[in-house]
Formats: structure tokens, C-alpha cells, sequence
């Protein structure tokens, strides 16, 4: 009886090992599965920033009020070191599966809601959302991604911004079609994909480890990693949100464009962003995590600043430039956090989330107070001038050296 319960508790034992395994096997239907439930979830995510120029008139708010909008959905980000911390040891694979639907629900129903503290306990809601898809799922795509994590993080990262570039003419459409009130109509294709990830994930673990080492093993790391990536993000907070939060109102107020050509700016720099994506991940596995970071650090500021004073027809291949430079190194710091917690993927992994959106929440507001005080066109000036700040930061990054051949 005893050797019965003991074989029962070992083969369990066996059967968790290999499911939770780190192979050097690239997963690749499972890897584009994520992706996919990654691009249809932030498509849905970015209906924010089109859909401010509606909400700031129709509440009559200031640049700062506006843009604090976006803070309400970055709030939750909180809850991500705790989720990443949880994912490595239990299995989070419904908050993948469910998080596409949840969020389509939430982000389509801006439109119902005309009081400004109902909007922003609704995109609370459906930041925790957010928050719950974003922390354990590149881990787990770090761990199905073998030796290649760069090139995993880039198709998860380009998925995403593949989201993005659809998610502001998608909002923009919805309200053509049936109004703001009646944008809610958009749910129902999150429900779809969350179906088609139950019926492809369910079985699969999100677990990044069998037998996580303990926080207190992971926490030097975290004080050696952490501090200089929060340098980075910092610095090139301004940069960002002028861009992916504040653009779609620059274009309508400085550059008196409709909403439809506000919606369009935006989708142009982030479908460059998904061909940035999937080149910058990739290249940092072959020519190293700091030398790409280096040339994309050096080279977007620039390009914003040329943006703000260049002529009108500039405007689409310079969104297209900051698009390939701006957005892309998320997927390179995110090969750094995988490369430096092997034992605590998504706990780092959370940690970094939530560390970048509490930056993004904080530059939403520092950029819309600038706004309202000395105008968009300067906030933007602005934001690029501090970016360079990051070019110090790269260097105290951990090394890595390429490891992908041919």
C-alpha cells in the first residue's frame, strides 16, 4: 500500500518535471499562441489614447485630468510583482486565458460611462486585467523559447504591438459604427479568442520552474538589475508617453487633424513598432543586449525632436523611424530580466512590469502637467531631452554576449 502511494506521489512528481521543464526546444505553435491572445488582448488595451479626444470633451478635463485616464489602468501594475511571484510556483494559465475577454469587456465600454470617477474605477478594472496577462505570460514564453529568448520576446513583443497598431483604428471604427455608447459591441471577439486559448492552453502550465530557489537567493540580483533598469525606464518615460499616450491630442490640437488621421499617427508608429519588435529581440541574441540598446537610445530622441519641428509631409516616415526605435527596446530589457532570473522568470518579469507602468503612470501625469503649462509641442521637446539619459544606464547592465549561431 505504501509503495503503491509512494509510486502514485512519484510518477505526479515526474509528470509536473517534464511539464514545467525548461527544454532548449523552441515551442513555436505554443509561442504563437500566446502571441496571438497577446495581440487581440492589447489591441482591445489600446482603445485608451484614440478615444481621449472624445472623453476630454465630452468632460470637459485639462491635458493633466485627460491623460491621468491612462494612470487609472497602470495602477494595477502593483500586482504584478505578487502575480510573478505566484506564476513561479503555481500555475496562472487561466489569468492568460481569461485576461483577452475580461479586457475587451472593460476597454469596449468606455464609451457608457460620463462620470469621470466611474471611467476611472472602470479602467482599474480593467487594468488588473492587464496586469494578470502581462506578468506570467512572457515568462512562460521565456521558458518555451529554449536558448532563443530574445527571438521569444520579440514575437510576443510584436504581437503586442501589432495590438496597438490595430487597436486605435479598431476604436476609432467601433465609434463610427454604432457611437461611443455603443462601442461595447467589440467584446464579444475577446470572448472568441479566450475560447480558442482555453481549448490551446488549458493543459499547459505557466509555471517558469519546478522548484523555485527562494526570494532570498534572487534578491541580490534584484538590487544589482532593477535600480538600473528603473534608470532606463525613467528616462525615457517622457519620450514614450508623449508618443503612445499624447499623440493621437498633438495631432489633433497642434496639428489640426481629425480623429480618424489622429487614429491613423498612432497606428503608423506602433506598426512600425511590431517590425521594431521583431528585430530588435532577435538582433540582441546575436550582436548582445547592450550594443542594441546603445543604438536605439542614441537614435530616438533624435528622431522625436525632428518630428515636433520638421515639415507636415516628414511626419509619416519619421513615425515610421521612431516607431522601428522608440517602441522596441522593450523586448531587449525584457531578454535582460529573463537572462538574469533563470530561477524567477516571472517573478522578475512582474517586478519589471509593474516598475515600468508605475514609470509610464508617472510620466502620463509629469507630461500632461507639462502640456497644460508650456503646451504639447514643448512637453514632446522635453521628453526627448531626458531620453538621452538613458545612454549612461546601458553600461551598468549586466554583459551578455550573443549566443545564436548562424
Amino acid at each position: 500500500m505504501e509503495q503503491t502511494s509512494s509510486q502514485t506521489t512519484s510518477s505526479e512528481e515526474v509528470a509536473e518535471a517534464k511539464e514545467t521543464a525548461v527544454s532548449d526546444t523552441f515551442n513555436t505553435g505554443q509561442i504563437f499562441t500566446i502571441a496571438g491572445g497577446h495581440f487581440v488582448h492589447d489591441t482591445y488595451s489600446a482603445f485608451i489614447a484614440p478615444l481621449l479626444p472624445l472623453l476630454q470633451e465630452r468632460l470637459a478635463t485639462n491635458y493633466a485630468l485627460t491623460g491621468s485616464l491612462a494612470i487609472f489602468a497602470q495602477l494595477p501594475s502593483l500586482l504584478n510583482p505578487l502575480i510573478g511571484y505566484l506564476a513561479d510556483r503555481v500555475s496562472l494559465r487561466y489569468f492568460i486565458i481569461l485576461a483577452p475577454g475580461v479586457t475587451a469587456t472593460l476597454m469596449s465600454s468606455l464609451g457608457i460611462v460620463n462620470n469621470y470617477f466611474l471611467l476611472a474605477l472602470l479602467l482599474l478594472a480593467g487594468g488588473v486585467s492587464i496586469a494578470a496577462f502581462h506578468a506570467p505570460a512572457p515568462a512562460m514564453i521565456g521558458r518555451m523559447a529554449g536558448r532563443r529568448v530574445g527571438t521569444g520576446m520579440s514575437i510576443f513583443m510584436a504581437s503586442g504591438e501589432l495590438g496597438r497598431t490595430f487597436g486605435p483604428i479598431v476604436a476609432v471604427a467601433g465609434v463610427g459604427w454604432f457611437g461611443l455608447e455603443g462601442m461595447w459591441r467589440l467584446m464579444f471577439v475577446g470572448w472568441a479568442v479566450t475560447a480558442v486559448l482555453y481549448y490551446r492552453l488549458h493543459e499547459i502550465s505557466a509555471k517558469t520552474t519546478t522548484k523555485p530557489a527562494g526570494l532570498a537567493e534572487a534578491w541580490p540580483q534584484i538590487r544589482r538589475v532593477f535600480p538600473v533598469l528603473g534608470w532606463i525606464m525613467l528616462a525615457r518615460t517622457g519620450l514614450l508617453i508623449s508618443l503612445t499616450t499624447y499623440l493621437p491630442l498633438y495631432m489633433q490640437d497642434e496639428a489640426d487633424a481629425s480623429l480618424w488621421l489622429a487614429a491613423a499617427a498612432l497606428s503608423i508608429l506602433e506598426g512600425a513598432g511590431v517590425a521594431g519588435a521583431l528585430l530588435t529581440g532577435t538582433a540582441s541574441d546575436r550582436l548582445g543586449r547592450r550594443r542594441v540598446l546603445g543604438g536605439l537610445f542614441l537614435v530616438a530622441p533624435l528622431l522625436a525632436m525632428a518630428f515636433v519641428f520638421s515639415p507636415g509631409w516628414m511626419a509619416v516616415p519619421l513615425l515610421i523611424a521612431l516607431g522601428l526605435t522608440a517602441i522596441s527596446p522593450t523586448p531587449v530589457l525584457l531578454a535582460v530580466v529573463q537572462d538574469s532570473f533563470p530561477k524567477h522568470r516571472a517573478l522578475a518579469n512582474g517586478i519589471f512590469i509593474g516598475l515600468n507602468f508605475l514609470v509610464r503612470g508617472l510620466g502620463i501625469w509629469l507630461i500632461g502637467v507639462l502640456a497644460d503649462q508650456i503646451g504639447l509641442t514643448m512637453a514632446f521637446v522635453w521628453g526627448a531631452v531626458v531620453a538621452f539619459l538613458t545612454l549612461p544606464g546601458v553600461w551598468f547592465l549586466p554583459k551578455r554576449t550573443a549566443v545564436v549561431k548562424g
